[in-house]
């Protein structure tokens, strides 16, 4: 049976865990063609997520590269882009979140290429639930995730910096170990790559197993509230954590003191805490205690080989950054378009017309005004913390940000505005919000919640 279906754009901004049997995932998959022995994609980074285009049966899309699932996924589907999915079944799987299982289509024999790499038969779950659509949340079409189909068929680098991915025919490649590289041993379950860490509470080390996850945007997830959180005095503040496959997650945030892996020792981090809500019925390699996500590991150049189960690491520029939360409180996403006139000079002269002779000699070139009409984003409070800078000043859900710092909010990219509120405590944000067709202006400091 073929399927013919349209793709909506749907994104992530937490890893997702999905609960599929290890039997629904076996293929052979990607290739580089003969003679081939290595490809470089480049990649966006976004909000700490790699995203790097893929082609399904002739259509271009852009995926989250994700090594926390263990299958490809798209997300939704809608009226916008065609594409043919082949050999359709219906299933239901759960994930991270507050609901339970969803209804998914398993489609097989579809041809996907990444750079120079195809596999010509792979498997598919497309998503249907609308409520999944996280791509107002990133600014940028995020089509779906890719995980261990890609991984297992190559050595793949990422160069975080350069924004780059490299990836080996293992069979035609020796992984070489850089004097500046540290490597750590992989375990994998499931399809999924665990690694081992120490994080310390109180001065003493608490050794940890935890899910190698790219497609998580925080640094450290752990599920264990007693490694880190306190009461007295309290160490952390509620928060909404992200959408994962199974709904809304929320949680606790908090830092670590420390903590520890190979040869890197990396004080003061970040660390989310997701209620045991959004845990259920999900089942974890048995020695597990959290994740690893792309706050911790953009600040390494990253080789993952499968084959070998092991984990290069050689640190890069951004390695001492400070880890900084959300200072304004607010989580903005793009909701929609607008229809705005922008104003600009047009040289009349150029028509031949409207020069002014001066009674001293010198003449001036007059203009007109022109007017342009545009479709801009619309972004939109989507959450916002309680007691938080934006709260306080008045700052609402629902408001419609128009300017930023006397900005036009349109102008912005998404992630320079997620940037810009975890920037520099102390600094002053003025923003102009529409609430209900009336403007206002709300003013606050940048202030580091922990």
């Amino acid at each position: 049976m073929k399927t013919f279906s349209k793709i909506r754009i749907l994104s992530l901004i937490v890893g997702i865990l999905i609960a599929l049997p290890v039997s629904m995932v076996g293929q052979d998959g990607f290739a580089l063609p003969d003679g081939t022995t290595k490809d470089k994609i480049d990649f966006e980074l976004v909000n700490n997520l790699v995203v790097v285009p893929v082609t399904i049966n002739g259509t271009e899309f852009s995926f989250l590269l994700d090594t926390g699932v263990n299958t490809t996924i798209l997300f939704g589907l809608s009226q916008e882009d065609t594409l043919q999915l082949n050999n359709a079944s219906t299933i239901r799987i759960r994930g991270l979140g507050e609901g339970g299982s969803i209804e998914a289509l398993k489609t097989e024999n579809n041809k996907v290429t990444i750079g120079n790499a195809i596999d010509e038969d792979h498997t598919i779950y497309v998503i249907f639930e609308q409520s999944l659509n996280l791509s107002p949340r990133m600014g940028l079409p995020i089509h779906g995730i890719i995980g261990y189909d890609f991984f297992k068929r190559f050595i793949v680098k990422t160069d975080y910096t350069r924004k780059r991915l490299t990836i080996y025919d293992p069979e035609q490649h020796t992984l070489k170990v850089c004097k500046r590289c540290s490597v750590l041993e992989l375990s994998m379950y499931e399809n999924r790559p665990y690694v081992d860490i120490e994080v310390f509470k109180n001065g003493s080390p608490i050794s940890t197993t935890m899910l190698l996850d790219s497609g998580s945007s925080d640094a450290i997830w752990l599920f264990d509230e007693t490694i880190g959180i306190t009461e007295s005095p309290k160490n952390y503040f509620i928060d909404f954590l992200g959408l994962g496959l199974s709904g809304n997650i929320f949680g606790k945030r908090s830092k670590l003191e420390e903590i520890s892996f190979s040869d890197f020792t990396i004080k003061d981090v970040n660390v989310s805490y997701p209620s045991l809500e959004a845990l259920n019925d999900i089942n974890f390699y048995k020695d597990r205690k959290g994740s690893i996500g792309g706050d911790l590991l953009r600040r390494f150049t990253v080789t993952i080989d499968y084959a070998s189960k092991r984990l290069l690491l050689k640190k890069n520029s951004t390695f001492n950054d400070k880890f900084h939360y959300n200072m304004s409180g607010l989580t903005v996403e793009h909701e929609g378009i607008s229809v705005i006139r922008e104003e600009r000079k047009v040289d009349n002269s150029k028509g031949g017309a409207s020069i002014s002779v001066e009674n001293d000699g010198s003449f001036q070139i007059n203009y007109r005004t022109v007017f342009d009409f545009i479709l801009v984003p619309r972004y939109i409070v989507a959450e916002l913390r309680e007691d938080s800078p934006a709260a306080l000043a008045g700052v609402e859900k629902n408001d419609e940000i128009i300017s930023i710092n006397g900005r036009p909010a349109y102008k912005y990219k998404l992630y320079e505005v997620v940037a810009l509120f975890s920037s520099e405590e102390g600094k002053r944000i003025k923003l102009q919000i529409e609430r209900n067709g009336v403007k206002f202006i709300k003013k606050f400091d940048l202030k580091e919640v922990l």
